[in-house]
């Protein structure tokens, strides 16, 4: 497959954001990359901001995707928390994809301009919509005992995950992922 010159510059960009954040990467980076001048970047996305929101478009797009083929494979609500969990955990531990873009820059929100920070949102609400929606389909088929609304324990579980992503890189250590979020998805799981 051919890939155009604005992917491989995506690809690149997305790479950078996760290794440094929205701050952390020039389009001087991009350029010694992925072997074009700076110019050529500019011609595809004039600023940074403009690059950085389709990046997010993208990689919003693909959770999305994800998320819904996950939901249309795999009925079982425990289940889906599993693959959604071991996604991650698969990502973390093969360094393919070792944190989540919204993630980082959701590290940087009071530094990001407002477009970027808008989709970064809106990537968090998404997830939560999706957790939620998991969480209340468990508790009516009886496999979760929730301690707190549903809202609330997507929120703990996200927050857990991302938490984790973030515990792993700091330590150096892809197994703590696993084992932050392994007693959340059992604390759900376990009868009250």
């Amino acid at each position: 497959m051919n890939v155009s010159t604005s992917e491989k510059i995506l690809d690149v960009a997305e790479s950078l954001v996760v290794a440094g954040g929205y701050n952390g990467f020039s389009y001087a980076d991009i350029s010694d990359a992925v072997g074009i001048r700076k110019a050529s970047i500019h011609h595809h996305f004039p600023t940074k901001a403009e690059l950085v929101e389709v990046l997010l478009d993208r990689y919003v797009q693909r959770a999305v995707s994800g998320l819904k083929a996950l939901g249309e494979q795999v009925t079982n609500p425990a289940k889906q928390l599993e693959a959604y969990l071991g996604y991650w955990q698969s990502c973390i531990l093969d360094a393919s994809q070792p944190f989540c873009v919204c993630a980082m820059l959701a590290s940087e929100m009071q530094m990001l301009p407002e477009e970027v920070a808008a989709h970064v949102r809106a990537h968090f609400r998404n997830l939560a919509i999706w957790v939620r929606s998991v969480l209340e389909a468990g508790v009516e088929q009886g496999l979760f005992s929730l301690s707190a609304p549903p809202e609330q324990e997507a929120e703990i579980l996200i927050a857990s995950v991302h938490g984790a992503m973030l515990s792993a890189r700091a330590l150096g250590k892809p197994d703590v992922f696993s084992a932050i979020v392994s007693p959340q998805l059992a604390r759900l799981m376990t009868p009250r």
